[in-house]
């Protein structure tokens, strides 16, 4: 919820015949009309905001608006910059790799995977390869096996067209 988008009632676009009021320390100051909140309000040099429209009697603050809005955007960039967005790594083997070029490939992605990502490990055949496809699942089993303690399978090794695909996603933390 973005607060520069939602925007609130304040002061004289505040137009209930009445209202309950709240303090900003949350004091509740009764049921009152506009005029006389809007009078708290400005003796106190701060706004009248409405933040429920929808109760009977519309609920509205008596607040610092400017500080409040603040206060808000500073929350949403906060909770924004604590976010991780997963993202798809991918990691093309080929059918004849060799055992020191495996394990590199399985420490990329075990690195990807403790890193909170997605790996998508891919294997092409081409020309006469396409006559060992079995060749193709068993080097996907051993690379699953091989991350197991990493990540689980989330799809599991296919064919498709003349390229073979496994998706693995990271072990939830516990």
């Amino acid at each position: 919820m973005n607060i520069a988008i939602k925007e609130m009632q304040i002061n004289e676009e505040i137009r209930d015949k009445e209202l309950r009021v709240i303090m900003n320390d949350g004091e509740a100051l009764g049921i009152m009309s506009a005029e006389q909140a809007l009078k708290i309000a400005e003796e106190k040099n701060l706004d009248l905001v409405k933040i429920a429209p929808q109760a009977v009697p519309p609920v509205c603050k008596i607040m610092d608006y400017g500080k409040y809005r603040f206060e808000q955007t500073k929350r949403e960039k906060e909770a924004k910059k604590n976010q991780h967005t997963v993202e798809i790594k991918e990691i093309r083997l080929s059918l004849n790799i060799d055992t020191h070029d495996f394990e590199t490939k399985v420490n990329h992605a075990k690195r990807f995977l403790t890193g909170g990502n997605k790996v998508k490990v891919s294997i092409r055949f081409r020309g006469r390869e396409m006559a060992h496809t079995q060749n193709g699942l068993v080097t996907m089993k051993d690379f699953a096996d091989a991350c197991s303690e990493f990540g689980n399978v989330e799809k599991a090794a296919k064919l498709e067209g003349k390229s073979m695909m496994m998706f693995l996603a990271p072990k939830p933390k516990k």
